[in-house]
């Protein structure tokens, strides 16, 4: 068999969706589509791995070539044989490959090859995307003739381009040598067929990918919680308490003054916090908030201050804590009033001194931070039966900020309500999920002793139950609900029948209802049929 014999429409099997060469299988790739994919690998990895990439690639394509010629047809010679890849190259679009020079020496393992290539598309994938270069660029058709001439000979051959289109040059001119008659030359260009310095990369990418994965993650999340943590001021403020809240904020954002921030659990302490943060001078910094009646005395100074590897039992590193970590940025000490007298004095010398100690160390540290605190404790009361520090209680207090709780701002009930609900639309993937307005009756006459967070967690719940995206009564709580009927309902009843209180509830659910009875029935626990007998003995009476 004779390389010149080899056609196109006889190596290749065309058939619907699949592409064979005697079984093996051949996908076709656009020019323009591995432009990219060479920018790309060059972008990502750099010149010098993605080239090593393109060179092992050719060269694994080179040799399955070699094989394949080899199973399928008997060639007159070895050097036929390598003659064949050049007109495999030419048949499958390649390149037009033409063979200047072929010195063979099987017995000594000697090889000596020139092969031009004309029109190389490798060659146009590069100048698609970089345009001309100052160096060859045929990567892969140098690694696939040193794989092919490798698999043909038996013995280590490899190819260097001396000239490319890519560089202007009318032809692309390679040269090969088995690799003792090569000398010292080709030392720069074995890299490129070295398969380690590519994992080894790759796997370091990989590291640095995940690492940086992590950070944008929690970056994410911080970011979340500013977007999406309850904000609902910045929204909508209809009541007149919380907006003179929200003009002392305002006020008193810029400077860097202690602030004391009060009210009843679930209120939005922590997100008046941040606001204040926001609209400081300090917004470029972190905002980092810790829930001091959360965590032991020994952790909790651990977080805060940070510690000395080797000081406890765990502390395999040294480690710094949110006064540092929060260096130019704010500090909230959330629930301040479960701290130890201990924890006190400690934390009365970071705002005296803006001084920090770390855990097992003797040496103060300089931190820069703001301190914000919260509670829902009446510290003033504490302070007067001795179990708070008065004087860390006037350091915190220079201004203190009271937030009222939602009882106290009805007005903000509904356009917090509405806000939530597009939240949960965004968090649940609910798409128009919407609010009833049957619930807002139920809604606004419930006195929320959760306060704010009762509110958003009251509106994720019916979210969650909510077909078709519609917010029904039904599925809010029924203490909300039921506290709704009870202000309906007439009379005392410790001055009723059984009869008459189960009448009154049934009669004001239907009504809070729109007279439907299918819902009525739910939010009651009976069944539809229960409450057609109960309504018909009702009539009769």
């Amino acid at each position: 068999m004779k390389a010149e014999d080899l056609r196109l429409d006889e190596l290749v099997e065309f058939t619907e969706g699949r592409l064979s060469l005697h079984g093996r299988r051949l996908v076709l790739h656009d020019i323009h589509a591995m432009a990219q994919l060479r920018k790309d690998l060059v972008e990502m990895l750099g010149l010098d791995n993605a080239r090593r990439i393109l060179t092992r690639f050719g060269y694994y394509w080179g040799q399955e070539d070699a094989a394949a010629m080899k199973r399928l047809f008997r060639w007159d010679n070895t050097v036929e044989w390598i003659k064949a890849g050049a007109r495999l190259h030419s048949v499958q679009g390649v390149a037009l490959s033409m063979i200047e020079e072929l010195d063979l020496d099987e017995s000594a393992g000697k090889l000596r090859m020139e092969v031009l290539w004309h029109d190389s598309g490798e060659a146009e994938e590069h100048l698609i995307e970089f345009g001309r270069t100052e160096y060859p660029v045929c990567w892969m058709l140098a690694g696939y003739w040193s794989g092919y001439c490798s698999f043909c000979t038996g013995t280590d051959v490899y190819f260097i381009e001396r000239k490319c289109l890519a560089e202007g040059q009318r032809v692309c001119l390679a040269e090969g040598r088995d690799l003792p008659s090569w000398g010292g030359e080709i030392e720069p260009f074995l890299t490129f067929y070295q398969a380690q310095d590519v994992k080894g990369k790759v796997e370091r990418l990989t590291r640095e990918l995940k690492q940086k994965s992590r950070e944008l993650a929690r970056e994410r999340r911080k970011l979340n919680t500013l977007r999406n943590a309850r904000q609902p001021f910045l929204v909508e403020v209809h009541s007149e308490s919380f907006r003179r809240v929200l003009e002392l904020a305002n006020r008193i954002a810029p400077y860097d003054t202690s602030v004391l921030i009060t009210g009843e659990t679930g209120t939005g302490k922590e997100v008046l916090a941040r606001y204040l943060h926001r609209r400081s001078s300090r917004s470029s910094g972190r905002f980092l908030a810790i829930n001091c009646g959360a965590l032991p005395e020994n952790l909790l100074e651990s977080e805060l201050f940070g510690h000395k590897a080797g000081s406890f039992t765990g502390a395999i590193a040294d480690h710094q804590g949110l006064f540092e970590e929060a260096s130019k940025g704010t500090v909230l000490l959330d629930e301040i009033g479960d701290i130890s007298p201990a924890m006190q004095l400690k934390i009365l010398r970071v705002l005296q001194e803006k001084e920090i100690k770390r855990v097992g160390e003797n040496a103060q540290r300089k931190v820069d931070v703001r301190v914000l605190a919260a509670t829902n404790r009446d510290l003033e009361s504490e302070v007067g039966r001795g179990a708070f520090r008065e004087d860390l209680f006037y350091r915190l207090r220079v201004i203190e900020v009271r937030v009222p709780p939602l009882r106290e701002r009805r007005e903000d009930i509904l356009p917090l309500t509405r806000y939530f609900v597009k939240q949960m639309s965004q968090k649940l993937r609910i798409r128009n999920l919407r609010l009833d307005a049957s619930c807002i009756e139920h809604l606004q006459a419930y006195h929320w002793p959760g306060n704010v967070r009762e509110l958003e967690n009251a509106v994720e719940r019916a979210a969650v139950l909510s077909r078709d995206g519609l917010i029904l009564p039904e599925y809010l709580p029924q203490n909300i609900i039921h506290a709704h009927l009870d202000l309906r309902g007439a009379g005392d009843p410790l001055n009723s029948t059984l009869a008459q209180v189960e009448k009154r509830q049934i009669l004001a659910v239907l009504e809070g209802m729109g007279g439907n009875r299918s819902r009525t029935a739910r939010i009651l626990g009976i069944s539809p049929a229960t409450l057609w007998r109960k309504l018909k003995r009702m009539d009769r009476e």
